[in-house]
């Protein structure tokens, strides 16, 4: 009983690992690419210590130096609607995956200081 069950726990041990990879990770964003598309973004999130007033008063986050995973999920999730902030869910429905990706790698790729600093 015992080697088969150490022939199971060996065997689950090099197969796992291998299906993980088989899976395939998100592709890679391309930053040259993302820095094409940051028009819809630049009007909000470009500009040092801007303010919006829809839905509600707020500072505008940075996205330069944000992971990029981050940026990627923040951006999905906007796009299914799981997140609710109505001009963030406009833009991020005309998003691909792709454009996802290749935006996310380019504000990671990009200082988190402003013009100002």
């Amino acid at each position: 009983m015992i080697p088969a069950k150490f022939f199971c726990l060996a065997v689950a041990a090099f197969a796992f690992p291998a299906l993980a990879c088989a899976q395939g990770s998100p592709s890679a964003g391309d930053a040259a690419a993302g820095s094409q598309k940051t028009q819809m973004c630049v009007g909000c999130h470009g500009i040092p210590g801007w303010r919006t007033a829809f839905p509600e008063v707020y500072k505008v986050p940075k996205l330069g130096g944000q992971h990029e995973a981050y940026l990627a999920k923040a951006l999905q999730e906007y796009r299914s609607g799981s997140r609710s902030h109505p001009s963030m869910r406009a833009i991020a429905t005309s998003l691909s995956d792709k454009d996802i990706a290749d935006l996310a790698a380019y504000y990671a790729g990009t200082s988190g200081k402003t013009a100002g600093k």
